[in-house]
């Protein structure tokens, strides 16, 4: 128990010093002791640092006197309900979120002619009809085109904005507590925004088959009548399990990616000493480009994994073929008629 559980000891002891002998302990009292310093010690495991809550709102907790604590890092909030298990956020995050934002709105006036055009909004626009192109090309029905492209292409630009400002200077260096955990870094750079990323797009792709193909046809691509088809049934297991394949795939692939960058910079920088502000420039450059066609793989890959969905599992057509023969049948039928 340390030294204060020491002198904890001797007081309830009674140690005198009378010829090198001690006087009766109390063992009732010493043991009752002792069971309530453990208890303290089991109590306050883990817990290294202390703060205080001073404002919340919008699922969002503010609390002072935590410069410790990384991102990502689990908290415990103590609140009239119980212990409550929070995640510390990341300011460059927030500022990512924030540019993008801005940078939508601003591109939204422009194309309606409130404001005028610069090179920012130029990009965005030329960009989000590339890409919605690419979601139509993907998913040739329309009306389902538009419904995938808002989330898709969201996750193109987020990524982007995640990456690039993952490359500023002040991303890394600038550190807080006796950790020297970083204040800012790029959202990408963590395991735990990838995974988020990765599980909304799983999940949404799983909510469109649902609205597409009803609760029981989406059911019937992983879960089919063995003794029917045995052959079909093995393969709805391999696409149950192939759906959480995905999911990883996309997380670690987006992560490596941004890691090896990191790395790269890294190394650049420490073999160059002095002339690092010269040498890292290409290296910089090159890494703009990468952020790019890193957020344009998911992009795609998050397509292609929504519209496995949109189509039907036994034939695997596409969705404008299927509804093509669909209405072929239907005038063959009333030409027959």
């Amino acid at each position: 128990t340390g030294r204060n559980g020491f002198e904890e000891v001797k007081r309830l002891a009674g140690e005198e010093n009378l010829g090198g002998k001690m006087s009766k302990i109390d063992v009732t009292e010493l043991a009752k002791s002792l069971r309530e310093k453990i208890a303290q010690l089991e109590e306050t495991e883990g817990l290294e640092d202390a703060g205080v809550v001073i404002r919340v709102g919008d699922g969002v907790a503010w609390v002072h006197g935590l410069s410790s604590a990384g991102y990502s890092e689990v908290l415990e909030i103590e609140t009239d309900g119980g212990t409550v298990e929070a995640f510390a956020l990341h300011l460059m995050g927030f500022l990512g979120l924030i540019v993008l934002v801005w940078a939508m709105f601003r591109t939204r006036a422009a194309v309606l002619g409130k404001k005028k055009h610069n090179f920012i909004t130029r990009l965005i626009q030329w960009t989000f009809d590339g890409l919605y192109n690419t979601v139509c090309q993907v998913i040739p029905d329309r009306k389902w085109a538009r419904k995938v492209a808002p989330l898709c292409i969201t996750l193109f630009f987020f990524i982007v904005a995640q990456y690039w400002l993952g490359l500023l200077p002040i991303v890394g260096p600038i550190t807080i507590g006796e950790h020297h955990t970083p204040l800012f870094r790029g959202g990408v750079a963590d395991l735990n925004m990838t995974f988020g990323l990765a599980i909304v797009t799983i999940v949404a792709a799983q909510v469109y088959a649902f609205k597409y193909l009803g609760f029981k046809g989406n059911l019937g691509r992983y879960f089919i009548n063995p003794l029917r088809d045995p052959i079909m049934s093995f393969v709805g297991i391999l696409e149950l399990v192939a759906e959480f394949s995905r999911m990883l795939g996309l997380s670690f692939r987006l992560f490596g990616n941004v890691l090896a960058g990191e790395i790269l910079l890294a190394i650049i920088a420490y073999m160059t000493k002095f002339l690092s502000p010269v040498a890292l420039q290409p290296f910089y450059f090159f890494e703009l480009f990468i952020g790019g066609i890193q957020a344009y793989i998911f992009f795609m890959l998050s397509t292609v994994f929504i519209s496995l969905g949109l189509a039907h599992h036994d034939s695997h057509e596409p969705i404008d073929d299927v509804h093509s023969s669909v209405e072929t049948n239907k005038l063959a039928t009333s030409e027959s008629d």
